[in-house]
């Protein structure tokens, strides 16, 4: 029995419906997988933070340095070149690994695409607050950070670990803003959907916030943006649009007192 072929234009519905298909599926899929980013992020973030908190159990309530280091002491070192591999070193002999996981992996967000970028060149996507055993109290930074986990009130609403978005190719330092003087110092990241960003709890929980200052997200955008990163300025004033961001992330800022 002869079959029949299917006609040019039988053929080109065939297509047309597959295309269709795909327009519909491809937001969903793509949906999906910036979830499952965002899932892994926040299994990262706890992970990070039960390893902070053995860390100190493990030294007489001492927080580990939340600052990058040259030498050991610091949760994650200065790395020693702009490889990848270099940065991967440096997370390894930070103070911190013991307590994290046989993998660097885990200090990296899945949506932080920074290393597949030669300009950029980043691994590590975390960075911890600057009042949690951070910033030199002689610096400008305006506080006293906390030294021991018991100087810090409520843990549960103080942040530890924070995405952050460094242009300079690694996240250096801690993630820094200014409470006295109500302004932004550092950016975070906003690699997920929704303008959202992953957040570590000194409880040892970890959440996706949602930021809502357009101005904000701009400038934290910009940070990654190879076309205009050159010009980016670390130091944004607080806008009365963003007041609602600056607040929530300033209740979470903990430390000891302002300088």
């Amino acid at each position: 029995m002869k079959t029949r072929a299917f006609t040019l234009i039988e053929l080109l519905v065939v297509i047309a419906i597959i295309a269709i298909l795909m327009a519909i599926l491809m937001p969903a899929l793509q949906r999906v997988k910036n979830q499952a980013k965002g899932t892994v992020c926040v299994q990262n973030l706890r992970t990070m933070t039960m390893a902070w908190i053995m860390y100190k159990d493990d030294n007489d309530d001492e927080l580990v340095k939340g600052t990058t280091g040259e030498t050991n002491g610091s949760w994650v070192l200065n790395p020693s070149g702009n490889m990848i591999e270099d940065k991967k070193e440096a997370l390894r002999k930070g103070a911190l690994f013991p307590y994290v996981s046989s993998t660097v992996d885990v200090y990296r967000c899945p949506a932080d695409l920074r290393q597949n970028n030669p300009e950029i060149y980043a691994f590590r996507s975390y960075s911890i607050a600057g009042g949690m055993h951070g910033v030199n109290p002689a610096g400008a930074w305006e506080i006293i950070p906390h030294i021991k986990y018991t100087e810090i009130k409520r843990p549960s609403s103080k942040y530890v670990f924070v995405e952050e978005a460094d242009p300079r190719g690694y996240n250096n330092g801690s993630w820094v803003m200014n409470p006295k003087s109500k302004g932004w110092v550092d950016p975070f990241a906003i690699w997920h959907s929704r303008s959202q960003s992953t957040l570590g709890w000194a409880d040892g929980s970890a959440e996706m916030h949602r930021w809502l200052s357009k101005s904000v997200i701009d400038w934290c955008k910009q940070a990654c943006d190879v076309t205009a990163r050159q010009t980016f300025s670390f130091y944004l004033p607080r806008a009365d649009e963003d007041i609602e961001d600056f607040t929530f992330m300033l209740n979470g800022y903990a430390y000891r007192s302002l300088l």
